[in-house]
């Protein structure tokens, strides 16, 4: 399993399924009886809301490896209620299909065949181990499926498909396909279903495209079997899991068959470049979207020339590159004179080889990894703004007389007038430090990277939330009743009748400048804390509210006036007892941040990512050193873009 994920997550995806049923016996023929048949569409290639997961997660079928067409059917993911076998799974046009016989008789499979004949709603869960995805970062687009997805979402690049299970609720019931899963009903239980019927359409339809999936894949194996005739066995074998068509195939057999130009080994050959290396490296740590950092000939060479490359024999690399001639070997004994050659600044000038700068590269690719994958919820709030110094800057608040002035016949355009209120601004630095240590070096550890990634890349992403958040929650001088944008009261708690709601977008509505100025604007994002999570999604989502009555039987639906409006962000920190001025009632309705914000993020020169640094150890340390550092500042801005309601008397 990569570590490469954006929160710690199940290695396995539980996917629901729309199935169908046919219970079939021969009992009017006389024939032996008939084995009950399944089919689904087992995955529809979307987006799903999975248990466990923070985003939304898309399952790359091109990367799903089906280690057999028959794959065994359960009861609830439980190996004791095994009920049968599938005996044909395929993609088809970005779905996931798959038809099979319930063969074990017992208990288990009678329950099954009389609820669907019943008309019990089966569900199908899909199990995939997961072994490599890629996070796609918000406002990003990845494609999967043959269709493009914009992020937050993470995409599961690499997968295995194991066992397939009925199941009486899936694990997301919210996100899942339809479930149409029925048992024809005739006298006989034969498998004669009735066209009208739109769930057996449905089955109908799924069986043919799975033997039509089936059989463009046989035709598709059998072609790259000829092309590569037995050679490259494992190119042959990728071809075939990962779903190449004949062209790409012929394409890799062409470059295969090339005479290779010699790498290092055992000091003999031609030093590979600099970037080859850190191609290699990335994709050794499985470093997210890797196969986009690189032109694809920098892929296909680290590709050829390293099949498992280590820590050791990068720096032996590097060092031989600056002339070191000893053992090409890493011990205790050659350890100090390796390191002291491979980080010695370069001497041969024809060399491309720098460890420093390679190290550095793959260190800030695995760090913006790390990064992306923490809560970025401020960006939801915040502004941001480039500073090109640490110097503190003043910035005056939206509260001036630039209004237009109609202009007279002849007369003079009058002045306008900064506003006098003013705040101000100022970036500080954040950074960590940790080493790649003589130990890592013999042991060819490459964990040191992956740290980067989760300690320096996870931690730097951190600290800017801890700062952030506690910067926000310190706001009692920010939101006050004498400015209008906070208000109190046992009526402004935030419920799914809309009354609390409505108080706080007419105190939204009703802000105006010190000098009586109305800067106008309506409220887009509704702030909350995890205690309030479900009551926004529903004011936001449902289409209906319920007024209320003598009790709860007779509360009267009415439209929801609010639907659609405030969008729900759910900030865990905002009601964290570790943070001062936290609430678990309190909530916050903003304007668009990129039209007035009441927070202002600032980074110096614009860069919003931290930096990775390397250098040699200390003298008393063996090894060498990487500093992470960020450079960012959270201050308060607008106070007329956003209301506090505190939820409470």
């Amino acid at each position: 399993m990569p570590t490469n994920r954006p929160e710690a997550v199940p290695e396995k995806l539980w996917m629901t399924a729309t199935m169908q049923v046919e219970a079939a016996d021969s009992a009017a023929t006389g024939d032996a009886p008939k084995l009950p048949r399944f089919s689904m569409v087992a995955y529809t290639g979307g987006a799903m809301r999975l248990a466990g997961w923070k985003y939304q997660v898309v399952v790359d079928l091109a990367g799903m490896a089906i280690p057999s067409q028959n794959r065994p059917i359960r009861v609830g993911h439980n190996v004791d209620r095994l009920v049968g076998h599938t005996d044909a799974i395929a993609h088809d046009a970005g779905r996931l299909v798959a038809s099979g016989v319930l063969s074990i008789p017992g208990p288990d499979t009678e329950r099954v065949v009389a609820g669907s004949r019943n008309g019990f709603p089966w569900q199908a869960s899909i199990g995939a181990r997961v072994e490599q995805f890629e996070f796609v970062k918000d406002g990003q687009v990845a494609a999967a499926n043959g269709r493009e997805f914009t992020g937050p979402v993470v995409i599961v690049r690499k997968s295995t498909l194991g066992e397939i299970s009925f199941v009486d609720l899936g694990a997301d019931g919210n996100t899942s396909a339809s479930v149409a899963a029925r048992a024809q009903e005739t006298s006989t239980m034969t498998t004669a279903t009735n066209p009208t019927d739109p769930t057996a359409t449905a089955a109908n339809d799924a069986v043919a495209a799975i033997r039509t999936a089936t059989a463009n894949e046989t035709k598709r194996i059998a072609a790259i079997r000829r092309i590569f005739s037995g050679q490259h066995a494992r190119v042959e074998a990728q071809a075939i899991e990962e779903g190449w068509d004949e062209t790409r195939a012929e394409l890799e057999k062409m470059r295969l068959d090339r005479p290779a130009a010699p790498t290092v080994a055992g000091g003999q050959g031609r030093l590979p470049s600099g970037e080859v290396i850190e191609a290699a490296l990335c994709k050794k740590l499985n470093t997210p979207n890797h196969e986009k950092l690189f032109p694809e000939q920098v892929l296909d060479a680290a590709d050829r020339q390293f099949k498992g490359l280590g820590l050791q024999e990068v720096v032996l690399m590097a060092a031989q590159a600056n002339g070191y001639t000893g053992r090409m070997v890493v011990n205790r004994e050659t350890v100090q004179s390796v390191f002291r050659a491979a980080f010695a600044p370069v001497q041969a000038a024809f060399s491309t080889l720098s460890l420093p700068g390679i190290f550095s590269n793959v260190a800030n690719k695995e760090l913006l990894a790390g990064f992306g994958e923490e809560d970025q919820t401020w960006r939801e709030v915040a502004a941001v703004k480039s500073v090109s110094d640490f110097k503190q800057i003043t910035s005056y608040r939206m509260l001036d007389n630039m209004e237009y002035e109609e202009l007279p016949p002849g007369g003079e355009i009058k002045h306008g007038k900064a506003s006098e209120e003013s705040y101000t601004r100022q970036v500080r630095t954040y950074a960590k430090m940790f080493s790649l240590t003589r130990n890592d070096l013999i042991n060819d550890d490459l964990g040191a990277f992956e740290d980067i990634r989760t300690r320096l890349g996870g931690g730097a992403a951190r600290r800017l939330n801890t700062v952030f958040w506690t910067r926000f929650l310190d706001n009692v001088a920010f939101f006050t009743a004498a400015r209008g944008n906070y208000i109190a009261g046992a009526g402004t708690a935030l419920d799914v009748n809309g009354t609390g709601l409505q108080a706080g977008v007419l105190a939204f509505r009703k802000l105006k400048s010190a000098d009586d100025k109305r800067v106008g604007g309506v409220p887009t994002i509704l702030l909350v804390p995890p205690e309030l999570q479900f009551v926004a999604q529903r004011l936001y989502q449902s289409t209906t509210v319920n007024t209320g009555g003598a009790s709860a039987n007779d509360s009267v639906p009415n439209d929801n006036i609010h639907a659609g409006k405030y969008k729900p962000v759910v900030c865990d920190w905002l009601s964290d007892p570790a943070f001062t001025g936290q609430s678990a009632k309190a909530w916050y309705l903003f304007r668009a941040p990129g039209i007035l914000a009441s927070v202002v993020v600032s980074f110096l020169d614009g860069v919003q990512t931290p930096t990775v640094d390397m250098a040699e150890a200390d003298f008393n340390q063996l090894g060498v050193q990487f500093r992470g550092y960020h450079d960012f500042g959270v201050d308060f801005a607008e106070w007329l873009a956003g209301v506090k309601v505190k939820g409470e008397a």
